[in-house]
């Protein structure tokens, strides 16, 4: 699948990923390989990227996620600097 998190400001993230973790309004949830198509509004929270053995994690400020045919989409409001 391919991942691209963007925000206002730059492109964060973009790469193929083997799952991803957003923090939906109703909840956290997890997309994976033929996911079905989904729009969803994101809370502020911890994205949660699955590549290979590695994991990567990016807390946004709310945004939108679109996933559709393992292309997904996060549109960030802003990203925390931990």
């Amino acid at each position: 699948m391919k991942l691209t998190i963007i925000t206002p400001d730059k492109l964060a993230y973009e790469g193929d990923v083997t799952a991803v973790t957003v923090p939906g309004s109703a909840g956290s949830f997890q997309i994976l390989k033929d996911h079905a198509p989904i729009v969803s509004t994101l809370e502020d929270g911890k994205v949660i990227i699955q590549g290979g053995d590695a994991q990567t994690v990016f807390v946004i400020k709310g945004g939108v996620v679109e996933a559709k045919d393992n292309d997904i989409t996060v549109l960030a409001e802003g990203i925390v600097e931990e």
